[in-house]
């Protein structure tokens, strides 16, 4: 059997309606993916790929967990085995991956990158890594290329405050269609419970922000004199990744004193370390409002699990996962706390733990304010949340108790330029859950009014939304 029987044009489109949908209203929007980790050097350098290791399994945790899973030595996940050979360890996992999403997403990833149709296996192997590698060796499918091909209009990258951000400015300057902007990403700026990391990082906070950091005025201008080097290259967004959100609030002059401790080189106790967080996400909800952004929050995952092999191979190997930190009184005193000072920026939540799923849900509407249509986003489904049961959670959950209508829609949250085809894997979730209810009698059969709700989903609530500059609006 080949995918192109698998993964044909009405791929995972149950329903009439859902044909009409996806075909008429979705596959030709563009992309806007305001959530990622690719790195900006590959897009300003315009990166192309040797083969097919390279471009689709050198950074990918996903492929990492299932290859371990199906008993692959480590010397071919993240060893030194070659690039052909780790690509034949994973062509011979992938029939292993039935009922994953990866199996979805490899075989869509095939197709629309290099037009193979074949199901990768052991024996198709060596014909795709050959058919795939001398595809790769032409510009076409350089990453300026595969943006442009992918239809991507906007990319935001996660950007840590200290950094310099020249690819941003060097790929402003190309004239590409696809805008890049950086997220700001300050997680390591609440993390005084490990004084040394913290140390050394407010240091590069020094000099690049070129202010002192010896105390917490100097440390809190220095963020702020960063936040608004962001705002200048264009940034609209920023982004927190946390177990639960901090809402221990204390006054500056208690953090003064815990800032001063960790300076000194001291250990914090646990609940000093989630008063200064807590402060520290009040300042930074105060410059996001400040500014005009957009703040995520990214709640829920357990990080680093195994210890041993956190070690050998470092973080963002692969050992992360579903965290079960209660979510609900923090994140509502967070938000009310922000509120109430009428600093509240607009905001996404993304929770790891699909327990959560109504929690988040309902929390949107505590803080809607009719000043900005969704002012309070739900996220889309994240991490091991983004496969089709997940979509199709967070999908209903918001539904039920919000507007589906205003929802920003997907993000691909990934380190691989091969993953721009989870934007379709969405849309096609989305349009065959909206088709089914159409064709019960649960929605309207009226197309047009549906179709306008696929296609904001799909990109222009995003766009309306973040307000980037250069990014013309529907408004």
């Amino acid at each position: 059997m080949s995918s192109s029987t698998f993964i044909h044009d009405d791929f995972l489109l149950g329903n009439k309606p859902a044909r009409r949908l996806y075909h008429k209203y979705a596959v030709n929007e563009p992309i806007f993916d305001y959530h990622c980790h690719i790195p900006p050097a590959d897009i300003a350098g315009n990166r192309t790929f040797r083969n097919l290791f390279e471009i689709w399994l050198e950074g990918d945790h996903y492929k990492w967990r299932a290859m371990r899973t199906n008993g692959v030595a480590e010397k071919y996940v993240t060893g030194k085995a070659s690039p052909e050979e780790k690509f034949h360890v994973w062509a011979a996992t992938v029939p292993n991956t039935l009922r994953n999403p990866l199996y979805h997403w490899t075989h869509l990833e095939l197709k629309r990158y290099f037009g193979i149709s074949d199901l990768l296996d052991p024996k198709s192997a060596p014909k795709i890594w050959k058919k795939a590698n001398a595809l790769l060796g032409s510009p076409d499918l350089s990453t300026q290329e595969i943006l442009r091909k992918m239809k991507v209009k906007v990319v935001c990258t996660t950007d840590d405050p200290v950094d310099s951000l020249e690819h941003h400015r060097d790929f402003a300057k190309k004239g590409h269609p696809t805008k890049m902007f950086p997220a700001f990403r300050p997680d390591k700026a609440l993390a005084v419970h490990q004084p040394q990391a913290f140390n050394a990082w407010a240091d590069r906070l020094a000099e690049a922000s070129e202010k002192e950091t010896g105390k917490l005025d100097g440390f809190l201008g220095a963020l702020d004199t960063r936040h608004k080097f962001f705002h200048e290259q264009g940034c609209r967004l920023s982004d927190h990744g946390l177990d639960h959100c901090h809402a221990d609030f204390c006054s500056e002059k208690e953090a003064g004193r815990i800032f001063a401790k960790v300076r000194s080189g001291k250990k914090v106790s646990p609940q000093e370390h989630d008063r200064f967080a807590s402060f520290m996400m009040l300042f930074f909800g105060h410059l996001d409002a400040k500014r005009g952004w957009t703040k995520q929050l990214h709640l829920g995952a357990l990080r680093n699990n195994n210890a041993r092999l956190l070690g050998s191979l470092g973080p963002d190997t692969g050992f992360d996962s579903i965290g079960d930190d209660p979510q609900a009184r923090t994140l509502s005193a967070y938000l009310d706390r922000l509120d109430s000072e009428n600093m509240l920026p607009r905001t996404v939540l993304y929770n790891l733990n699909p327990a959560d799923n109504y929690v988040f849900a309902a929390m949107i509407g505590n803080f809607q304010d009719g000043s900005v249509a969704g002012k309070i986003q739900y996220g889309s489904g994240w991490w091991f949340l983004d496969q089709k049961e997940g979509m199709e959670w967070q999908l209903n959950a918001l539904s039920s108790l919000g507007l589906l209508s205003r929802f920003i829609g997907m993000i691909t949250d990934s380190r691989s330029f091969m993953s721009y085809p989870r934007h379709e894997y969405f849309r096609r979730i989305l349009c065959n859950l909206i088709g089914r209810d159409m064709e019960q009698g649960l929605l309207p059969d009226d197309e047009e009014m549906v179709g306008a709700m696929i296609r904001n989903i799909c990109y222009s609530n995003a766009r309306d939304f973040m307000r980037f500059p250069g990014v013309e609006t529907g408004k």
